[in-house]
């Protein structure tokens, strides 16, 4: 067999064994996926149904796993309920797995990032009964960030028992968020993307991670429908965008968006600060986020749980506005002490709720004002969502797909893709997932990766405290009066200057070696004829990696810095080495970030 022969066999066999790896992945994200499905429909029953009579309706790709009970609707239970399920889920968490609290993508996205990718193995365990308690007690949060958390554990456990690399275990971890997204949303395409996009606060995507994400969510949204069903998870009548004039509303609902999803963010981490203050025990924690909950709830049922119901009805435009407008606050605030307060689950679902509702409330406005041009407030209620989430959480491109997948409505792309655009650029300073970096430069994962792209966002001016002030000599000085001056230093490197003080020419040590053994010449060379008068230089405002090019051509340890305005005043010299030096602080300070 020749050479090529068994490196094309090699290839087939690491291809064969990383397909196998993101399948596993799949089927355990998608079974996943499906006892949370159900531990979440039973719980729903037992508690909200069956203790309080409280029965919120469901999407249209959702069905009732048990009927309905007769139990009354009582508001007081209802009150005391997600209070009650906070503190079980509380104590859960607290014993077992602390780092499990809170909404999961974003500690899937630190471990990524800080961790290696590795998840303790009881994380999806205990993340996916903390997360049923909490969300079918009252509390309000959504699927994708349990569900993400618990698919991207099962990818990191698989790595560590193949004992896989670091990056191997990053990618695998990313695999299964993006199949545990995927299935449970019903939307693997926009699962995978949301796993590669979701990472960075930058339009910038984990590339490596598309294609197993890719697969893993296809394989675990198969598993998943092969159990509940095909199709998507809300239904829509059809929407299409046919109006160019339509998109003046959507400019309004995108600053409507863009303001709501900042009041989401500074009340949702204001919650968690505020309870980070409080002297009590942790477990005790979620409860009285829970009982906050119960509050708002007595006055407004309908946003505790997930909410998605309401949503569906707000599509086929059976909502009143100002349902509409108490769902979006309401929700915020629920959200924000259920989940902020150290309760289990994720921020995705009720960003759909909260961007469906304010944007079918401006819909239906515009609706009134302008019906000719605004015929169906619903297709305002499915770009919010998109619109919405995309502001929150920095992620417009696969926010688009999500939205267009879970409501199989892909005509509203255009508007979509303008809301989410505007909205995005419009947040960039406020994100959901606190953990999310700039972009792959400034990511641990990639630390040492970008050499190149990480010096040239330094200046020489950032290293001032690194140039040298070095001794000038000027051009008419004798060489015998330099060697001086040479024998007194262990400087190696000379600038020279002029009558006038400017910098005209440099010359090093080994420059001299031909003058300084040549006898009686002492008298008849002055520095001018030693120099190098070819000069190459650097300046405050250049970057490293401009400056090292530089020193790497000439094959030179150090370089003149001068001045901006070429005056030719030289400020000092710069050393390879310290440029170097600079650099790998740098990377040591992102790496500690871990």
């Amino acid at each position: 067999m020749s050479f090529r022969e068994k490196l094309g066999s090699r290839d087939i066999a690491v291809a064969g064994r990383w397909l196998f790896y993101f399948v596993l992945i799949g089927l355990i994200a998608g079974c996943g996926a499906i006892v949370f499905h159900y531990l979440c429909g039973l719980g729903m029953h037992y508690f909200l149904d069956m203790m309080a009579g409280y029965r919120p309706a469901s999407p249209a790709g959702e069905h009732l796993l048990l009927p309905h009970t007769q139990t009354s609707f009582n508001k007081w239970i209802l009150l005391i309920l997600p209070a009650l399920g906070g503190l079980v889920s509380g104590w859960i968490v607290y014993t077992f797995a602390p780092e499990a609290e809170g909404h999961g993508t974003d500690a899937a996205i630190d471990a990524y990032h800080h961790k290696g990718g590795m998840i303790r193995a009881r994380i999806p365990f205990i993340k996916t009964i903390a997360s049923a308690i909490t969300l079918t007690t009252g509390g309000s949060g959504g699927r994708e960030g349990p569900i993400a958390q618990i698919g991207a554990g099962f990818g990191s456990f698989l790595a560590t028992k193949f004992k896989l690399s670091e990056r191997e275990r990053r990618i695998m971890m990313a695999a299964g968020i993006g199949a545990g997204v995927g299935s449970i949303f019903r939307a693997p395409l926009a699962g995978a993307l949301f796993a590669a996009e979701v990472l960075y606060r930058d339009p910038d995507f984990e590339s490596e991670v598309i294609i197993p994400a890719g697969i893993s969510s296809v394989v675990a949204y198969c598993t998943f429908c092969l159990v509940f069903g095909w199709g998507s998870l809300f239904d829509s009548p059809g929407f299409k965008f046919q109006n160019p004039l339509e998109l003046g509303p959507y400019l309004v609902l995108a600053c409507v968006l863009v303001v709501t999803a900042i009041l989401y963010i500074k009340v949702f981490y204001g919650v968690i600060g505020l309870f980070k203050k409080l002297s009590i025990p942790n477990h005790f924690k979620p409860a009285i986020g829970g009982l906050i909950t119960g509050i708002i709830g007595f006055f407004l049922p309908y946003t505790l749980a997930f909410g998605y119901g309401i949503a569906q009805e707000a599509i086929y435009n059976q909502v009143a506005i100002s349902t509409l407008i108490a769902l979006a606050i309401g929700k915020i605030f629920t959200t924000s002490f259920s989940i902020g307060s150290g309760g289990s689950g994720g921020v995705f679902g009720p960003s759909i709720v909260i961007g469906g509702a304010m944007g079918g409330a401006v819909g239906k406005i515009f609706n009134l004002l302008i019906p000719s041009i605004v015929t169906s407030p619903g297709s305002f209620v499915i770009v919010g969502m998109a619109g919405f989430f995309a502001a929150a959480s920095n992620t417009p491109i696969s926010t688009i797909i999500f939205i267009s997948e879970m409501t199989n409505s892909y005509h509203l792309l255009l508007p979509s893709l303008l809301v989410c655009s505007i909205c995005y650029l419009l947040c960039q300073r406020w994100t959901i997932f606190e953990n999310q970096v700039k972009s792959r430069i400034d990511s641990p994962a990639h630390a040492g990766e970008f050499m190149m792209d990480i010096l040239q966002t330094i200046k020489v001016k950032d290293l001032k405290h690194l140039i040298k002030e070095v001794r000038c000599v000027n051009e008419n000085m004798p060489f015998s009066e330099f060697k001086k001056i040479f024998s007194s230093t262990k400087q190696h490197y000379f600038p020279v200057i002029n009558s006038k003080g400017d910098f005209s020419g440099i010359f090093s040590s080994n420059d001299i070696r031909e003058v300084i053994f040549t006898l009686h010449i002492e008298q008849l060379v002055v520095m001018k004829d030693i120099m190098v008068s070819d000069l190459i230089y650097t300046t405050p405002s250049e970057d490293l990696n401009t400056t090292l090019l530089k020193l790497t051509q000439k094959n030179i340890d150090a370089l003149p810095v001068v001045e901006e305005d070429n005056s030719g005043h030289l400020i000092g010299l710069i050393y390879r080495r310290d440029i170097i030096s600079h650099y790998n602080q740098h990377i040591k300070k992102i790496k500690n970030q871990e």
